[in-house]
Parts: C-alpha cells; structure tokens; sequence
C-alpha cells in the first residue's frame, strides 16, 4: 500500500484532494497543479466551487488567469460533493480553527471535514492536516475516525500533520520556498506525509510526531504574538515618555546581532496571530498549567483598539470634537498591508468601537471595494474614494492599515486630524496624532 502510493505522487499520477479553497488552499493547489498533478478541491460553499471552475478568483493576490489555466488544462476541478473525496489520493485539509465566544478552540471545521470524509475514506489514502491546532489534534480526533472504519493508520490509510505557512501577498515567500514541517503517527506516514509535499516544496522538515508539528505551528506563531505584545506596551511607555518608538526600533535593529524588530500596531489581525496563543493555554490547563507570559502577551494585544480609541477621542477633544457625532473615517480596514483579508482585523472593531460611542463611520480600502460578510461585524458599507473632497468631510481619518496604495502626502496634507497607528508620519505636525 505504501509502495503503490509512493510511486504515484513520484510519477504525478497521484490526484490530490485539497479540503478549503482559501487562503491557504488554493495557493496550495496551484503549486501541486504547477508540477503536474491534478487536484480535486473541496469547499461547502457551492457558489465558490463554481465561481473556481469557472476560472474566477475571490482572493485578491490569487490571480485568476492561474485559475483558468489550471480548469482548462483539466488539471482542477473544485466541488461541494465531499462524496468524492474517495476519489483523491492525498485528502489535505486546510480548514479554519477559529476561537469560540469564550475564546476557547472550536474544532467544528476540522471535526465536521473529519466526518464527511470519513465514510469516503478508502485504503492507499493519505489524509493531512494542516489546519493550526492544539498538540494532540491529529491523534486524538483523526485517529479514531479513521481507526473507526477498520482501517490501521501507517498501513491501510497515512496520516500527518503538516502546518500551512502562508504568508499572503508576501512577495518574498511562496508556496515553494517556504519550508515544510511534517509530522506523521507512524515511520511510514511520515515518509508518505513528506514524498507528498517533497513534490513540491523545497524543503521538508521532518519531525519526531504530529504533537510535535502542531507545536512548531504554535511555537512560530506565539513567538510572533509575545513580541508584538511586548512591542505594543513599549510603545504605550514610549507615548507617555513622548518617545518615538519607531526611532527607538530603528536604532535598537542596527544591533547585528540578539535583536529583531516588531513593529506596534492597532492590535493583532489574521487568522493566527490573534487566536493560536488560545489554542495552547487551553491545552496546557489540561496538563494543570497556566501559560502566564502567553496570556499576559495576548492581554496587552487584545487592549490595543481600546488603547487607539482613546488616542483618538483624546485627539478630537484637542480638536474641539467629541466621539459623538464625529465623522470618522478608517484607512485601510483589511488586517495587514496590501491585501484583502479582513480575518480578526483590529480595524473592524475600531468601526464598532466607534459607531457605538455615536460616531459617523466610513471606510476607505482599495483592497476591500464592499464591506463583507464576516462572523463578528457587519457595516453596510462600501470604500469611499481618496480624494482632497473627501479628507475634508471628515473630522479625523484613523489610519488603521497602512496600504502601499494611499497617497500619505495628500492625506497629511488634506485631512484635518489624522490618528497614525502605524508609524507612517515621522515627522510632528499640529494636524498628525500617533497611537
């Protein structure tokens, strides 16, 4: 079984199931589609399957001429029939694992992909996930479903844990280039789990068990959000000081050495920065531990919408304004720079934020032409263009994302009060306010 299997992903006779045509899916099915295999992908929304066979892209830096060509070259097909997923040799799933309302691991996505493959599951399958998660997950939820059809996972069927590691819109890192960690529940998962993506990575990263791959993903992404959280209370000291922060940074980076530098911001966006710290504190109460420094990290981030949103009613008061009747508008609403990702956006609950204290509030974001649908807000509103005409009809512009493709010269110029959350204005003028 694992021979047969082997020698099909190395002669690209293998078809590849991919589980979330998303952000991290599709850019995954692209590069397995680039090297000559075909890919079936799955997604529950049946409107995106067909806008994907179709050669339409819902995601900004995915192009979709990629798309087209692969349709045409019969090379992908996506579909809402998880009945098919007997079809595929390798099943990678690449769904979200959001937070609950009590900001604890919600596994719904993973456990319900689970069990719609699961009666599908066939052997000479290998099944991966590589949705972030607690250390455990693979083994303790996987497992069973598939142990419960009768099947022997390292024989009949492989499983792994591999941790997607994309980075949208990065123009340095893609698909190819960035490492792989894999982890498999037995010696020949393991060898199935990195022939699969030694197809088409560069470099796979073995390790010892899934548990320990789930770590990694945990580990790279907590590292992050400690250091943002650590960066974000400098810069509220450094505030308070009347130090620039962001010419503290600078010279601390010219450090060759025992330094890198984060840069603060209006709190913590994306799909795993925000909520992956979570997944660990919850996890390790079950072993009678409390992560303190983690919680503490995740603590300052979450406080810094509130944070900002006391600059800027602060800011208006100087201005003669209050919150109340304020015409507010929010530069750049997506989570970081240059893309289209709205997920966890510290943007989006400033416009709550705001709206609830009686502010009149408006976006503008070329990345983001209409508001839309997400779990936690709704605006019914679209992007107002950037012009002189619009600065001025606004009491303050709240820079929340700082896009390459706003014209910050005319903005510093036109606007009357703008409140800088990323450290785009160096220079002090009576008009500019960083939070």
């Amino acid at each position: 079984m694992k021979q047969s299997l082997l020698d099909r992903i190395d002669n690209r006779s293998a078809t590849i199931g991919i589980i979330g045509l998303g952000y991290v899916g599709l850019p995954l099915m692209l590069r397995f589609v680039e090297v000559g295999f075909r890919v079936l992908g799955f997604d529950i929304d049946p409107v995106k399957a067909d806008r994907l066979n179709a050669g339409e892209s819902y995601i900004e830096h995915i192009p979709a001429a990629k798309i087209r060509a692969a349709v045409k070259a019969g090379l992908f097909e996506a579909s809402a029939d998880m009945s098919r997923s007997a079809e595929p040799d390798a099943l990678i799933i690449c769904v979200p694992t959001p937070l609950d309302q009590y900001r604890q691991p919600d596994l719904g996505y993973v456990i319900g992909t689970m069990d719609a493959l699961q009666p599908h599951l066939r052997p000479g399958q290998v099944v991966s996930l590589e949705s972030t998660t607690y250390p455990g997950t693979t083994e303790e939820e996987l497992r069973p479903r598939i142990e419960s059809r009768g099947y022997t996972v390292g024989e009949d069927i492989f499983l792994v844990y591999s941790p997607e590691r994309e980075d949208p819109a990065n123009p340095d890192f893609r698909t190819q280039t960035i490492p792989k960690i894999c982890g498999g529940v037995t010696a020949d998962c393991l060898a199935v789990g990195t022939a699969l993506y030694g197809a088409v990575v560069d470099r796979v990263v073995p390790v010892s068990s899934p548990r320990a791959a789930e770590m990694t993903k945990l580990l790279e992404n907590i590292h992050r959000a400690v250091n943002i959280g650590l960066v974000n209370e400098m810069k509220i000291v450094a505030d308070r000081m009347d130090i620039d922060i962001y010419e503290v940074i600078g010279a601390a980076a010219t450090k060759p050495f025992g330094f890198v530098p984060y840069y603060p911001g209006p709190g913590l966006g994306g799909h795993c920065i925000p909520i992956d710290p979570f997944y660990l504190t919850w996890k390790a109460r079950e072993y009678g531990l409390n992560t303190r420094f983690i919680e503490l990290a995740g603590e300052v981030n979450s406080a810094m919408p509130q944070w900002v949103f006391r600059k800027l009613t602060d800011a208006l008061n100087d201005h003669g304004k209050s919150v109340k009747n304020s015409k507010i508008l929010v530069l750049g609403i997506a989570y970081k720079k240059n893309v289209d990702d709205m997920r966890e956006s510290p943007a989006v609950e400033l416009m709550a934020m705001l709206r609830e204290k009686g502010a009149e509030v408006a976006y503008s974001d070329p990345h983001v032409p209409v508001f839309p649908k997400i779990r936690k807000y709704h605006f019914d509103l679209a992007s107002v263009p950037l012009t002189a005409e619009t600065l001025h009809d606004y009491d303050a512009i709240l820079l929340a994302t700082n896009h390459d493709a706003f014209d910050y010269k005319l903005i510093a110029r036109e606007a009357k009060l703008v409140v800088d959350t990323r450290g785009v204005y160096r220079d002090v003028a009576a008009n500019i306010v960083r939070a």
